[in-house]
């Protein structure tokens, strides 16, 4: 085996748990590309069909839904027939969605492509996975682990907006779905040859376990949808877990379902090209990176709870004081920089409370759980803010109203109060 071989070559240099968590981090980056595209598409799309805004965000809202529904018994799924496995489905299932959107002419066509494979095959850049990756592969430095893994959603922003959009402008939205089903038949392969199972398929412990160790308890389960609900029914007991549902959902409602989907719009509205929309984001991206490591750098050092209360706090204000700016160059670069360095910070803090609650071998399902809160949120701002455009002519109420359900969250987070005694024995 590939990574077997190359797992000798790193011995005595560097563990190959961060082998692992750079090939997971670039199917993280290949999935977030796909997602990130609708954002350069909505512009496009109009144009060539003359499909209304809230249309397009209907299907967008449809994946973000799925992401987020099936999150959890994904993550039961990888349990029952491997990490690898379930990865290359999800990833092969993605690849085939954007690529028959290309003969797309139909608003249903849409929702079956950027809707429904789409929402489905981008479990492979899931956030249980990052996380069950993140516990399996590391004994220790595991928020600092989620805190890269979760970077992937700002770096394929970084990676791939400002070129998605220039594709767009010269191609239309068909070379945007090229471009990334070419981007994700790429990393197929390289998931085959450098993902192994777990650290024991090559003879390794996690990184930090001690060396007499016993390898990491997963789980158990016949099959994704009894882990899936094994882990909601033992979770759902406890309100820690609401809270966190809930200011996680406040976290996608305020990130991938409005940002994502509609700064770029929001920045045509005001005589601002795709394409500096798009730096817009990838600059956001560029300081949301630094921003999710240095999250997971602090989580496993300080207390997740009071960070995610100046996460959520901070991104509050930056989104409530953007729409009474000038709104040029000066003003969204200050946003970009300040909104972006909180933006995905949000996810391993939230990832660490979840593991100090519920313990290591249940948290990935359980936090995929969360995640599905997040992206209902995400899908009702997508939706929510598109239709607000639609009747309203302007994004600013729906950036006001994201930005008060922020500071909302920075207030419930303080009521999370981790119990040891909920926790698995690792």
């Amino acid at each position: 085996m590939a990574s077997a071989g190359l797992a000798k070559l790193c011995s005595g240099r560097v563990h190959y748990a961060w082998v692992v968590l750079v090939v997971v981090f670039i199917a993280m980056l290949a999935g977030v590309g796909v997602r990130a595209s609708p954002g350069v598409m909505i512009v496009p799309l109009e144009r060539a069909f003359g499909w209304d805004v809230s249309t397009i965000s209907g299907a967008v809202s449809l994946n973000i839904i799925l992401l987020g529904a099936t999150g959890p018994f994904m993550t039961g799924l990888m349990q029952v027939i491997g990490l690898k496995r379930t990865m290359l489905s999800c990833l092969a299932i993605l690849a085939a969605g954007t690529g028959l959107s290309v003969f797309m002419t139909q608003p249903w066509q849409l929702f079956l492509t950027w809707g429904l494979m789409v929402g489905i095959g981008a479990g492979a850049g899931a956030v249980g996975m990052a996380a069950a990756v993140a516990n399996r592969w590391f004994a220790r430095r595991t928020a600092l682990a989620m805190g890269l893994l979760t970077a992937a959603n700002a770096a394929g922003q970084l990676v791939f907006l400002p070129l998605l959009a220039l594709l767009a402008e010269r191609y239309g939205w068909r070379g945007v779905a090229i471009a990334v089903t070419l981007a994700i038949c790429a990393v197929i392969p390289v998931v085959v040859l450098l993902l192994p199972e777990s650290p024991e398929r090559i003879g390794l412990g996690a990184l930090g376990a001690a060396p007499d160790a016993l390898p990491q308890a997963h789980a158990p389960g016949s099959n994704p949808f009894a882990v899936a609900m094994n882990a909601l029914r033992r979770a759902s007991g406890s309100m820690d877990f609401w809270l966190l549902c809930l200011t996680f959902g406040i976290c996608g409602f305020s990130t991938n379902g409005l940002i994502n989907t509609h700064l770029i719009s929001y920045c045509a509205d005001n005589g601002i090209s795709e394409v500096n929309g798009a730096s817009i984001l990838a600059v956001i991206g560029l300081f949301s990176l630094i921003g999710s490591a240095g999250s997971g750098w602090l989580c496993d050092r300080y207390s997740p709870r009071v960070l995610l209360f100046w996460y959520y706090g901070l991104r509050g204000l930056s989104l409530a004081i953007i729409p009474f700016t000038a709104f040029d160059q000066v003003s969204l670069g200050m946003f970009a920089v300040f909104y972006g360095l909180d933006w995905v910070a949000t996810g391993p803090a939230t990832f660490a409370l979840t593991n100090e609650i519920f313990g290591r071998r249940d948290a990935p399902v359980i936090v995929a759980w969360i995640f599905a809160a997040h992206q209902v949120g995400g899908a009702l701002a997508a939706y929510g803010a598109g239709a607000v455009r639609s009747l309203e002519g302007s994004y600013m109420l729906a950036f006001l109203a994201s930005g008060l359900a922020c500071l909302m969250a920075s207030l419930l987070v303080l009521r999370v109060t981790p119990r040891a005694s909920l926790a698995v024995a690792e």
